[in-house]
């Protein structure tokens, strides 16, 4: 499915069905570098239970245009001007690392519009290692292989893909080389930058979910308790043996979370 917001084509995948307003509506957003195929699973799941999906790429990533946006903040505001657009007056927001930061201020900022969040690897900081971020700004394959290694937890580095001969570290890499130049640079910036998680969080008023992996390097079950702790009446989920990149390691386990508020 194709929107426009602010003027530039956005790409949004549907979960293999076709999009319909007047079903409860849950919004995918993706981490920094990545785009809408980490969704597959649970957008499939979902469309084909009685929800309507929008698995989004965010501007400058996958297949929607414009350059990348620069602010987690402005993310958050883009995300409504795509409800917006696409006619909604609410919706569920699903995120990943960045998308979760991007939820969390949507929801604090944006919240009549918001009627449910599920914050996936998010903390109250996310800081970026200072040579994964020369890496990007240089474009440099590294940043690649940085945040995979770190990304993943040991099902990643050891095996464990739930598809025989399939490699999660090295898909991992494939798609990220798949970014275009510059776009990974804005992404890990914007994380970096973003100082208002506790302030967005004090003014969560929906249902809001946690989910966090007990392996999680990039943000650590114990930063994410402390942000859930920051929401009122947030719900936790801890997946074990999971890292960062849960999607890939534990989709069962992390569909099976966001089942309970979706």
């Amino acid at each position: 499915m194709e929107l426009s917001v602010d003027g530039a084509r956005v790409y949004a995948a549907t979960g293999g069905r076709s999009f319909d307003p007047d079903l409860p509506v849950i919004v995918f957003l993706h981490g920094a570098g990545l785009d809408h195929t980490v969704w597959a699973l649970p957008a499939r799941y979902f469309a084909h239970r009685d929800r309507s999906v929008l698995a989004v790429d965010l501007p400058g990533h996958g297949r929607s245009e414009g350059a990348p946006l620069t602010s987690i903040e402005a993310m958050a505001d883009w995300a409504v001007r795509l409800l917006d657009e696409a006619a909604l007056e609410t919706a569920a927001l699903v995120g990943h690392s960045m998308g979760a930061l991007i939820a969390l201020d949507c929801a604090g900022r944006h919240g009549g519009r918001v009627r449910a969040a599920a914050l996936m690897g998010a903390a109250p900081k996310m800081p970026v290692h200072p040579d994964l971020l020369a890496a990007a700004e240089a474009d440099d394959p590294l940043a690649f292989e940085l945040m995979t290694s770190w990304g993943f937890g040991p099902s990643g580095h050891y095996g464990g893909a739930r598809l025989p001969g399939a490699w999660m570290m090295g898909g991992g890499e494939r798609l990220l080389e798949r970014i275009r130049p510059g776009v990974l640079h804005a992404d890990l910036s914007a994380c970096n930058a973003y100082q208002g998680a506790l302030e967005a969080a004090a003014k969560v008023a929906c249902p809001l979910l946690m989910i966090m992996g007990t392996h999680d390097k990039m943000t650590p079950a114990r930063a994410g308790t402390k942000l859930a702790a920051a929401i009122g009446g947030a719900r936790q989920v801890t997946i074990p043996a999971c890292g960062h990149m849960m999607l890939a390691e534990k989709p069962d386990e992390s569909l099976d979370a966001l089942r309970t508020i979706l």
